[in-house]
This record gives C-alpha cells, sequence and structure tokens, in this order.
C-alpha cells in the first residue's frame, strides 16, 4: 500500500449484519446469512486467529485489528461458523517460508521479535518508507497470517474441504522474496501455492487477485512459473499508483519460461488488468472476467484456485477510490468457483473501510457456503475498464487460444486508442481521420527509410488475411534471387515492449532514430558483403473491420509468414548460404522454422543468430536438431540476463555475447560487429 496520509482514518465500527441492498449497480441484494441449512459434513472452513489482532499501531493506521476482528463477528452473528468448520491456524515454518522467500527476509521478519523499543523507534523511519510498521507482536502475527492460508489451501488440496476463507492480517502479496513492503511482511499466498505443489498432488494453480493494488510480490514469486497463473485487476495508473511503476502494466507477462518462449507451446505466467484510473465498477469487473479472466483461466484448466481477495476496490474505500459492491465481488466468485472442480481458497489482502470489508467477504462467503449471487441489473463498462480489456485481450491473444480480442474491441475504436496514453500516441492527420498507434507509427517510417534510401521492395504475400496483418512488412532487396548468401532477418520492430526494457521511458522519436540507425547499419553490412536481405516484421498490424472475427492465432499466422517467404523466396534463389537472424520474441519463428523445415534448413543454413536482449533465448523443439543448432548458433544477451544464473541453457547455445545495453534495438547495434566476425568465421568454415 501507498504511504499513508494523516487524514486517512479507519472507519468507526459498527454492527455487522447481512448485505445491504446495492445501489445503484445491482438491484436489491437477497442474499441472508439464512438461507441454507446446516450440514452435518462441512464443506467449507474458516482460518481466524485472535493473536493476529496483536499487531498494531498507536497511530490509528488503516491494517489494523479491526479488520479481522469486524469480518469474523460477522461470521460468527450471522451463524456462518456453525456450519462450517473452524481450522486450526499455526505459524509458518522456516523451511516454507523459504520455498518463495530469501533466507535474509525470513531473519528480518523473526529479528522484529527481539528488538528493543530504541531500536523499534530507530527503525520507524525505515519501515515507514517501506509502507510498513512493526510492533513486538509483528513476528508472531506475520508467521500466523502466512500458516492461516498455508492450512486452508492444504484443506482444500487434500480433499477435506471444498472451500476455505482465511480471515488473516498482515496481508501478504506486496511482498516480495528478497523485501516485505505494504503493510505485507510474508506473501501468504505465495507460500501456500508452493507447500500445496510440494505437499500434494495439486501443480497447476490459478492465483486471481482483485485487491486494488498490483500483487507484485506474487508475481515476482511466479513470474518464470508457467505451473502457477497469476491474474490481477488493479489501478494502475500509468504506473503512478502503488506500488508504481511499469510492472503489472498489461504487458508484464511474465519471463524465462513462464513467458513459455523457450518451447512450442506458449504458457504465460501472469496477467494484468491494470485500471488506468479511479471509479472503476461492478461492470467493469464483470466484463473484465467474462472478456479476458475466464476464457484463460478456463483454458490454463487449474487444479486449484486460489483468490488474494483484498476488498479496497470496494465501493466506500479511501484508499482505492473504486466502486465495486459486494454483489460485484459475489459473482466474481462465483464464477472462480466453477473452476478446478470447485476448489478454491480465499485470503484476505487488503480492505480499509471496515463496513465495506465486512459486507464484501460476507458476499463471497454466502458463494463459499453455496449460494448463488444476486442477479444483476444491465451493465455497460465504463470507456477506460472496456479500452484497458481490449488491451489486455490484444496482448494475451498471442498466447491463449481462448481470447478473441476483437469481441472485446470497444466502440469508436480510434478515440478509445488515442486517449490510452500508455501506449497511443497522436500525430497530426486530416479532420475525421483516426490516429496511429505509436508502434504503426514506428513501422511506416522504418518501411518508407528502407523503401526511399536502400532500394528495399515489398514481398506480395498470399493471403488476404495476411496481406491485412502484415502489408508493407515483408520486405527484401533488388538482388534477392541472385547473390550467394541471403541473410534472413525477422524481428518484431515497433513493438514498444520489446524496442525498450520497462526501465527506459518509452519516447517514440528516440525510438524511431535508434531503428533508422540500426537498419542503416544492417543494409551497409548487406552490401558491402555481397549479400542479399530479407527482412520480416513479424509485429502484425492490428486487425481492423475487413476480417473478424480472427481466424488465426497470432502465432499461427507469423509461421504462416515465415513459411511462405522461406518456401517462395529463399528456397527459390540461387543462395547457397543462409544466415537466419532473429531480434526479441521473433526469435521463436526461427525456431518454429528449423523444426517445420528440418532439411532444408539442415542444408542450407550456416549461422543462426538470435538477438533476445533481456528476452529469453529459443531452441528448436526436436532434439535431432539441438546439435546442428549449437554448431552454427550466436546468442545476444543483456549482460545481466538471467539465463547466466542457469549454465546448462547457456551450453545449448553456441556463440555467447554478453552486451551492456538495457534497449532492445540499441543492444542490436552494438551485437552487429560480433555478429558480422561470426558470420563471416562461419562462411569461412565452407570454403
Amino acid at each position: 500500500m501507498p504511504p499513508m496520509q494523516s487524514s486517512m482514518q479507519v472507519v468507526e465500527e459498527s454492527d455487522p449484519m447481512v448485505i445491504d441492498s446495492v445501489e445503484p449497480s445491482a438491484p436489491q441484494s437477497t442474499m441472508t446469512a439464512h438461507a441454507y441449512p446446516p450440514s452435518s459434513e462441512p464443506d467449507v472452513g474458516f482460518v481466524y486467529d485472535t493473536e493476529m489482532t496483536l499487531h498494531c499501531s498507536p497511530d490509528g493506521h488503516p491494517e489494523a485489528p479491526e479488520r479481522i476482528l469486524r469480518i469474523w463477528k460477522a461470521l460468527v452473528s450471522g451463524h456462518y461458523i456453525s456450519r462450517a468448520k473452524v481450522i486450526p491456524t499455526r505459524q509458518v515454518l522456516e523451511h516454507e517460508a523459504l520455498l518463495v522467500h530469501s533466507q535474509k527476509l525470513w531473519d528480518k521478519v523473526e529479528a522484529i521479535q527481539y528488538m528493543t523499543q530504541p531500536q523499534f523507534l530507530d527503525s520507524e523511519e525505515h519501515y515507514e518508507q517501506l509502507s510498513l510498521y512493526i510492533c513486538a507482536a509483528t513476528t508472531l502475527t506475520a508467521r500466523l497470517s502466512c500458516g492461516g492460508v498455508i492450512e486452508a489451501c492444504l484443506a482444500v488440496a487434500r480433499g477435506e474441504l471444498s472451500k476455505t476463507f482465511a480471515v488473516v492480517r498482515p496481508p501478504g502479496h506486496h511482498a516480495e522474496p528478497e523485501e516485505h513492503m505494504g503493510f505485507c511482511f510474508f506473501n501468504n499466498v505465495a507460500v501456500a501455492a508452493r507447500v500445496v505443489q510440494n505437499l500434494t498432488p495439486l501443480k497447476k494453480i490459478l492465483i486471481l487477485d482483485w485487491d486494488v493494488h498490483h500483487g507484485n510480490g506474487t508475481q515476482r514469486a511466479f513470474n518464470s512459473d508457467p505451473s502457477v497463473l497469476f491474474i490481477s485487476l488493479h489501478r494502475h495508473d500509468g504506473g503512478d499508483f502503488y506500488p508504481y511503476g511499469p510492472f503489472g502494466d498489461l504487458d508484464s507477462c511474465g519471463e524465462g519460461l513462464g513467458l513459455g518462449y523457450l518451447f512450442v507451446d506458449y504458457t504465460l505466467s501472469s496477467v494484468n488488468i491494470p485500471w488506468p484510473e479511479n471509479g472503476m465498477g461492478d461492470a467493469d469487473y464483470i466484463h473484465a472476467f467474462q472478456k479476458v479472466i475466464m476464457p484463460i483461466a478456463t483454458e490454463f484448466d487449474p487444479e486449484l484456485v486460489i483468490i488474494s481477495a483484498g476488498f479496497d476496490a470496494a465501493e466506500g474505500d479511501d484508499l482505492g477510490e473504486c466502486l465495486v459492491t459486494p454483489v460485484g465481488y459475489a459473482h466474481m466468485t462465483y464464477m472462480l468457483a466453477g473452476l478446478a472442480g470447485g476448489l478454491l481458497a480465499v485470503a484476505l489482502e487488503g480492505g480499509y473501510n471496515l463496513d465495506s470489508i465486512t459486507k464484501s467477504a460476507l458476499a463471497v462467503t454466502e458463494i463459499i457456503m453455496g449460494g448463488a449471487p444476486p442477479e444483476m441489473g444491465p451493465m455497460v463498462a465504463s470507456e477506460a475498464g472496456a479500452r484497458t480489456v481490449w488491451l489486455v485481450a490484444r496482448q494475451q491473444s498471442q498466447y491463449w487460444k481462448s481470447l478473441n480480442a476483437w469481441a472485446c474491441e470497444p466502440e469508436g475504436l480510434p478515440c478509445a486508442a488515442a486517449s490510452y496514453s500508455s501506449y497511443k500516441t497522436v500525430v497530426p492527420t486530416e479532420a475525421n481521420s483516426p490516429p496511429l498507434p505509436t508502434q504503426e507509427i514506428l513501422k511506416l517510417h522504418r518501411q518508407h527509410y528502407m523503401y526511399s534510401e536502400h532500394g528495399m521492395m515489398e514481398v506480395p504475400l498470399v493471403s488476404a488475411e495476411l496481406e491485412q496483418r502484415f502489408s508493407g512488412q515483408v520486405i527484401c532487396s533488388p538482388d534477392v534471387f541472385q547473390c550467394e548468401t541471403l541473410v534472413f532477418v525477422v524481428h518484431e520492430f515497433g513493438n514498444l515492449r520489446v524496442e525498450m526494457s520497462a526501465s527506459v521511458m518509452r519516447d517514440a522519436q528516440l525510438e524511431r532514430a535508434n531503428l533508422i540507425e540500426f537498419s542503416k547499419d544492417l543494409v551497409t553490412w548487406v552490401k558491402a558483403e555481397g549479400y542479399s536481405l530479407l527482412d520480416v516484421n513479424l509485429f502484425p498490424t492490428p486487425n481492423g473491420s475487413i476480417l473478424r472475427p480472427k481466424t488465426k492465432s497470432i502465432r499461427a499466422l507469423r509461421q504462416e509468414v515465415i513459411t511462405y517467404v522461406w518456401d517462395n523466396y529463399v528456397m527459390l534463389s540461387s543462395a547457397r548460404n543462409i544466415v537466419l537472424v532473429g531480434h526479441g520474441p521473433a526469435c521463436q519463428q526461427l525456431m518454429d522454422l528449423i523444426d517445420m523445415r528440418e532439411t532444408s534448413v539442415v542444408e542450407s543454413v550456416r549461422s543462426v543468430i538470435q538477438v533476445v536482449g533481456h528476452w529469453p533465448p529459443c531452441l528448436p523443439s526436436r532434439p535431432e536438431n539441438l546439435k546442428w543448432y549449437r554448431c552454427h548458433s550466436f546468442l545476444a544477451l543483456g549482460c545481466d540476463h538471467s539465463i547466466r544464473r542457469k549454465v546448462q541453457e547457456v551450453e545449448w547455445h553456441g556463440h555467447v555475447l554478453d552486451v551492456d545495453e538495457d534497449r532492445s534495438v540499441a543492444l542490436f547495434a552494438k551485437a552487429l560487429p560480433d555478429i558480422k566476425r561470426f558470420v563471416k568465421a562461419q562462411l569461412s568454415c565452407l570454403k
């Protein structure tokens, strides 16, 4: 959570009752605390321990003991507890916490219980900077909170119960593997997921985080693990909402194995739905569930669902400033309960208005106790909400077959695209003509430069769909059929999430200059050596009104483009020596080509160049091609690439170059001299 302002006060406690009527986004609620008779064999469990209230601040901090006291009192007075099982809690064990967290973090939390009063005073500023407060009981409550979520998840994973609700504090989803922050000490849900994977047969876990703040700690815990899918809906405000920065934006999809570029099947580890502003309500959240979350979740097919249930997006919470009602939370819970054979664990995260958090928790409880949510009236997502869902669907549809981004397209697309400032820019146009997205401007600038300055020619494509998505993006030098050596370059120039690292400001003018300068160096090298050039941009143009709905996945279209160019241009040319060059995620298509055209590739390709920067490098999927690949491969990495920590993965590649550069195109330019020498050496071996 963000550092607290002095004006932020905890809402005064009032008697918890059944859920009130919900206005105006839903009709009056029909949920009551006595809707279902008690069962002799409870199928639902709750976790709670009064000792978790010992962590407290004398200054009226929003993350206060009353948060769970109010919820538990409402559950008891509503007779929910009498119809369920109370699961004994316990403290998280060191070896369990270390499944997610570092030893250093564990030691820091453990040390809190031994601090003296002067030490508490001296450390106050440090913890305030981390959006934390501590007291003598912090270690105990943090361990109980995490242990309680573990027991709630294990009860479900072991088949003892079908659903559980852990009413715990402090929350956990901001706690990163190396650092505690944002009211959170241990990442309760992440640790519980790892314990479940270690102790039970359940391995595929979906974590859905609807807290108004991004669960940065949870995503970092699983960012390279495709066995755990993390989905988060949260306020992002272009990086200006806690926990701040680009992490958690819609292009934060995972890394390494979690992004899936090492294998044929794409498997993301993270899906982020970053709301650009406050005021998001039921219609926006339900729209996101229907269009993005449930299709992806169904395709992922989890064995267990865990909800990081923060209620600070609830109507009335001053920290979140959003408008989700108890009925909205009920509907989201109901949809998630239909996954994983009904195996569902709910863990409390944030939520700081005591009335809102209590009503919302009761609404979730009604669903896990077997109820159905009240009917919701007609709703229309806000412009910002619909636009965000569409952009997320476009991003994720590259990897999930179940998503149709164009079914999510908001009305008035040009205006919607232009106003999402994080990803779009407006250039001077004639009246009523739609503004172009930044990536299209970058691509057009480069294409014009390659045509006008270097005489490159457009390669016509075979189908209307390919023309629609890749028109003007496949170009060649005039001598493409004549030269003995052909350089075949595939890339996604213009794709801003590839061109720039997350730490670099998106500057379209700078990127245009980098692209032009690098393109000049590339063509100059090819011409000086007497090679021909085939240049393929695999970043597709957004589908307009011509071809709807989407008939093929983005990956299938890319494969179709690259095999068409290979069969009809490369193989029909006079070239006896082919140099394959891939940049960023387009390297995957080179590996696909090697597997799909194995015989002709092995006979004619002399070098396979991957310039991945900070993206995961790729390998052919067929084992018989790995030895050949290693003998012909060159890999350019950012100097701190995570693969350097995995010696075996490095050894799969022949020549590996570290480049001290964050920007992807600039990294390519710095690596070019070494690439030239490598290609020349490979070709000279043939003489």
